[in-house]
């Protein structure tokens, strides 16, 4: 083994522990194929082939390794939303505790004694006091109408 290679081994190594730091930073299953590929890379170096070879067996492993298993770790790994008790106020009786007024973007409702920001349904005001019905919930909005 030439100098040579074992520097390009030792760099290939380098960059297989970059990336995999990267990937433990980040968990978003982008570098990790690409340190297999470097670690892949590490072969030819070794036994003195051509930094094209080096090249080639980097780009052909991480290519496949992203190919076949990436979906299926992505499928395996995937992020469930986790529903809220939010929409349970919706249907419930509010209080209007500041009037609400949506051309001025204004409004709040306590609902079970929380505070929420709310806007009107049809767009009237509803002042302060007012017994209102939440029809809706729109991101951390209330969306209500006024009961008569």
């Amino acid at each position: 083994m030439q100098f040579i290679d074992l520097v390009a081994a030792f760099a290939w190594l380098i960059l297989a522990i970059v990336l995999t730091i990267i990937e433990a930073n980040t968990i978003q299953l982008v570098s990790i194929w690409f340190a297999a590929g470097a670690l892949a890379a590490m072969a030819p170096a070794v036994i003195g082939m051509s930094f094209t070879a080096q090249l080639a067996m980097f780009t052909v492993v991480s290519v496949l390794l992203l190919g076949l298993t990436r979906p299926f770790v992505k499928r395996k790994l995937e992020v469930r939303r986790v529903q809220t008790n939010a929409k349970a106020v919706i249907g419930r009786l509010g209080k209007v505790t500041a009037e609400i007024n949506n051309t001025l973007s204004q409004g709040r409702v306590s609902v079970d004694d929380m505070n929420w920001s709310a806007r009107s349904e049809d767009g009237t005001v509803i002042p302060e006091g007012e017994e209102v019905l939440v029809k809706d919930i729109q991101g951390v909005k209330l969306i209500v109408e006024r009961i008569y």
